[in-house]
């Protein structure tokens, strides 16, 4: 992306697995400055999940650690164990991730044939939908906060029933408001790019916020703001978009008792 767009000021907002496809928030430019908001937003996912097969990486491509019949497992099963996984759940990072202990990532250590032990961690589940269960497969659609693994979701469903089960696909189709529909592969942004209109590709900062009301400056007080004063104004307490008096977008600034500070600072480079 630095070499199709030609700058160095770029940032993604969290990995997916090799075998994986879908969003990929790329931030540019001033856009960098929303990477970690976009790093720790909720994901949407869909993952194809194969039952009766256990593997070192929770996932197909890895090596098989067994295998169990599943043929007596039904659709009402699968559906009422995905359930008990809604909510607040401890989960442990699975040893193939890039989650780093001593300096190391985990991936480094399983490759060198060394187990880690890991502490679980607090992720949420907000919705499970269960689809097209047949011949030992399913799809799963998943609504999660941030650091959650599906991989490692589709293993601990299958330990609960009994069977084992590892992911066999996985596309993530939202991350923040960025959706499938909105993404582009790299060949599309670099014939875009080539033609020279890849700034219709390039989505302003201040879209990422529209749940915020806004808050427009005089001059004056624009200059105030922008020297790190704080500003007093007759606005509910809350979260805004901030604007200049050129309609510049300035910052996400916080109110409270009527007073008006920088949270977020977009103006500067």
């Amino acid at each position: 992306m630095r070499k199709i767009l030609g700058t160095k000021k770029v940032g993604h907002t969290g990995t997916l697995d090799p075998q994986a496809t879908g969003v990929l928030p790329v931030c540019v430019g001033k856009g960098t400055k929303v990477s970690d908001m976009l790093t720790n937003s909720d994901k949407e996912y869909v993952a194809r999940v194969t039952l009766g097969i256990t593997t070192d990486t929770e996932d197909i491509w890895g090596e098989v650690i067994e295998k169990k019949d599943c043929s007596h497992i039904t659709s009402d099963m699968i559906c009422d164990v995905a359930e008990s996984f809604v909510g607040e759940i401890e989960q442990v990072p699975p040893m193939y991730s890039a989650v780093k202990i001593g300096g190391k990532k985990l991936y480094e250590y399983a490759r060198g044939g060394v187990e880690i032990e890991r502490k679980s961690r607090k992720v949420t589940i907000h919705k499970i939908t269960v689809e097209d269960f047949a011949d030992g497969e399913f799809t799963m659609r998943v609504a999660c906060s941030k650091g959650t693994y599906i991989r490692t979701l589709c293993s601990d469903i299958g330990k609960k029933l009994g069977v084992g089960a590892c992911m066999s696909a996985l596309i993530r189709t939202k991350s923040s408001v960025f959706t499938l529909d909105m993404a582009k592969t790299i060949d599309e942004v670099r014939q875009v790019a080539q033609s020279g209109e890849v700034e219709g590709l390039i989505i302003p900062v201040d879209e990422l916020f529209k749940e915020f009301n806004e808050i427009r400056l005089d001059a004056d007080r624009t200059a105030k703001i922008l020297n790190g004063m704080f500003l007093n104004v007759p606005h509910p307490d809350g979260e805004y978009r901030v604007y200049s008096n050129k309609s510049e977008f300035i910052c996400i600034g916080r109110v409270c008792g009527n007073t008006l500070r920088i949270v977020k600072n977009f103006y500067a480079n």
